[in-house]
């Protein structure tokens, strides 16, 4: 019987599954990500932008959860990065954080709810 390490299953498995032009995400940045749907047997390309308030690196699994205003009402959508399905993430902006989650922004609404902007050199 073979028995494998999970060291072993990441690099044979995982890896070639692994996008390699992924930018570095940061919780509290702001991105438009741009997913492939499938409607029907068309597909086509939607985009959707909002602040990452919490992220789960775990390899081929890592997630990050986007959160957005619409019309008063907060909307939250779980991305997997390393899908198929996801054609191009940009980093819209930089915010300055001191938490690892930013579940807080959820009580927030308007103005309270604004980060500070990171500039970067």
């Amino acid at each position: 019987m073979i028995t494998f390490n999970t060291n072993q299953i990441k690099k044979i498995i995982e890896k070639p599954f692994l996008k390699s032009n992924l930018p570095k995400i940061e919780i509290g940045d702001t991105l438009k990500i741009d997913v492939l749907i499938q409607e029907g047997n068309k597909e086509r390309i939607q985009s959707s932008e909002g602040v990452v308030i919490s992220m789960h690196k775990t390899g081929i699994n890592t997630t990050l959860t986007l959160r957005r205003l619409f019309q008063g009402i907060g909307i939250e959508k779980i991305y997997l990065i390393h899908s198929p399905r996801i054609e191009k993430i940009k980093i819209v902006r930089k915010s300055k954080v001191k938490r690892a989650k930013l579940y807080y922004l959820r009580t927030k609404i308007g103005k309270a709810a604004r980060l500070k902007q990171k500039f970067v050199v």
